[in-house]
């Protein structure tokens, strides 16, 4: 008797990072042929030069301000002199150091998720790829004599997992020495005397924050009315408040129209005239997605005038056999978003169970000193009418744990459904908010209500205590 054995399905995957990665993991749990097609290393950019060395460098940076503000908590730190008499430490950052650990942490992250693809049995083809129509892939591998060797790659479904880069002014260009983009500011060896800083979005705010608590004199061109331009409004002005209290330079509706290398350092020219005197320039003006010339449009994939992928809540393009995660596709570019594009667009093609993901239950943060962590709808969306809410803000230092701690900055804010209660966003400026927003996360998720969130124990004393205050003071009367 003969038995049809039914082939395996084929899914070839372009670019390693965080979206493509998660496809892989979840193509190989199902059974599929997976082939994953990466020109640099497994995780992207996100692991070897993006999240995980900034991140990297962010930790460093809190650990600095921690000795710093050790004082008001009683802590003081001291040294005898020959004489024996006791001499307050001079704190230095050693960033050669610093660069290196983390590099080395973002390659090491790298090879784990590598190893972890083998194990689940990925094929793994180091080399530029890209759509030789909706179903194959061709790899250059440069393995050849004159590098032009190709492997093909057949498959049922294509994940696109592409990334981006980091935007680059025609008249600042970026040269790895003085004037960087974020992917090249771990080649610095000692901490930039004076940092300017263009673009006061995420990845500007962040890199200035840290900077600043490392040691550097730092101006932070902002062409809005405050940094973080399109977050919540009382967040950023927590943020700006701090920034400025720590010595930071905040050039607010200021725009860079060029900077210039000199003979010391760099020049910034605003729009106005004005010019800035740097030793070092980092430029945070955006990313642009990594789609031309790879074959989208000729394979039928749809894109924005931005040149990023038109997707669907599962993650699906134009053409039914190709899916597109991360900061390519035109969701949101955070990582934990790509790795959930990912899983999902894998699922939705071999027919498993899928959660189409819904933007409004996506938590995001934002690296600074303190962290801002957001979930759900915004205030403005609220008084704009867009969504029907009451709010309530709980400051943080009312909070009998932050005030063990010595926060001094940041609070916590509910949304909540007007009528039923029902928690619908919420905000939190902290310390490690990006550990204490998942709460209100759960909340908005599940659909609880405030009377529900305010039930739940938290730890007294505790961070989130102020989570299940909030909470209460929005009871609903029955």
């Amino acid at each position: 008797m003969a038995y049809e054995f039914e082939r395996k399905q084929r899914i070839a995957i372009l670019g390693g990072g965080p979206g493509g990665y998660e496809a892989a993991l979840a193509g190989a749990q199902l059974g599929a042929d997976v082939t994953l097609v990466e020109r640099e290393g497994v995780g992207g950019s996100a692991v070897l030069t993006d999240v995980v060395p900034s991140k990297s460098l962010i930790a460093t940076a809190e650990a600095t301000n921690g000795i710093g503000e050790a004082a008001d908590l009683g802590v003081q730190f001291f040294t005898r002199s020959d004489s024996g008499r006791a001499v307050r430490p001079e704190v230095t950052v050693n960033l050669a150091a610093v660069n290196a650990r983390l590099m080395r942490l973002a390659r090491q992250q790298s090879e784990d998720m590598k190893s972890q693809l083998i194990k689940a049995g990925v094929r793994i083809i180091h080399g530029e790829g890209r759509l030789d129509g909706p179903q194959r892939l061709v790899v250059s591998t440069g393995k050849g004599k004159a590098g032009t060797d190709f492997d093909e790659v057949d498959a049922d479904t294509v994940v696109v997992s592409v990334g981006a880069r980091p935007r680059i002014l025609p008249t600042a260009k970026p040269d790895g020495e003085r004037i960087f983009t974020w992917t090249q500011l771990y080649t610095l060896e000692e901490v930039p005397e004076h940092l300017i800083v263009v673009g006061s979005g995420v990845t500007g705010a962040e890199f200035a924050s840290a900077y600043n608590a490392l040691g550097s004199q730092v101006t932070l061109i902002s062409s809005r009315d405050q940094v973080l331009p399109g977050e919540d409004q009382d967040a950023a002005r927590v943020i700006e408040d701090v920034f400025k209290r720590n010595g930071m330079t905040v050039l607010s509706k200021s725009r860079a129209d060029s900077v210039k290398r000199t003979k010391d350092g760099v020049v910034a020219t605003l729009s106005d005239g004005r010019t800035v005197e740097g030793t070092h320039c980092l430029l945070a003006v955006g990313s642009i997605p990594n789609t031309e010339g790879i074959g989208l449009k000729e394979a039928g994939v749809q894109l924005t005038e931005s040149g990023h992928i038109r997707v669907n809540r599962v993650a699906r393009t134009s053409m039914p056999s190709i899916y597109a995660a991360g900061d390519c596709s035109d969701f949101l570019p955070l990582a934990s978003v790509a790795s959930q594009q990912g899983r999902t667009a894998v699922f939705h093609a071999m027919g498993d169970a899928v959660q189409p993901t819904e933007l409004r239950n996506i938590t995001s943060n934002i690296f600074t000193q303190p962290e801002i962590a957001t979930v759900g709808w915004s205030q403005k969306q609220i008084e704009d009418g867009i969504a029907q809410g009451d709010i309530y803000k709980l400051p943080l230092a009312s909070n009998p744990r932050a005030k063990m701690m010595g926060i001094k900055d940041g609070f916590v804010k509910l949304f909540a459904r007007t009528g039923s209660g029902t928690v619908i966003g919420g905000v939190i400026v902290a310390p490690h908010a990006s550990e204490l927003i998942l709460p209100i996360a759960l909340a908005v998720e599940h659909r609880l209500t405030v009377d529900q969130l305010a039930r739940a124990f938290s730890v007294y004393p505790s961070l989130t205590s102020s989570i299940t205050d909030a909470a209460r003071a929005m009871h609903i009367v029955n």
